[in-house]
């Protein structure tokens, strides 16, 4: 499966095949910041990509649009990207600040492989 390694926590998730960076961190007890819930609306979601560019999918329409118009133009060729359409294809690297272990999630560590697991091991 392929893994998303998310700084500046320094945590590895996996994903499903075609998962979007904020559903496998969903899906693996994180909390990702949003505040459309995750429907492209807005770019509280936004994140940069460090490492891994090409293994993710190709940006569309609505989410360069999203982007473009909070960030500017030069955001979007600087890397930036938002979790919740942009879909795994392989290894990544992403840094987003405010990325945390929801606890209230109905996942837990014992369920999930990797769970929590630092880069660095």
């Amino acid at each position: 499966m392929p893994r998303i390694t998310i700084q500046p926590l320094g945590i590895v998730v996996e994903a499903r095949p075609q998962d979007t960076i904020m559903a496998a961190a969903q899906a693996q007890g994180y909390y990702w910041p949003t505040t459309c819930g995750g429907h492209g609306r807005c770019i509280t979601c936004a994140f940069t990509v460090v490492r891994g560019q090409e293994n993710l999918s190709e940006m569309g329409r609505s989410e360069r649009q999203a982007i473009e118009s909070e960030l500017g133009s030069a955001a979007s060729a600087r890397g930036m990207r938002l979790a919740c359409q942009a879909h795994v294809l392989g290894d990544v690297e992403v840094l987003k600040p405010g990325v945390r272990r929801d606890w209230h999630a109905k996942t837990s560590s014992s369920e999930l492989p990797g769970l929590g697991r630092r880069a660095d091991s």
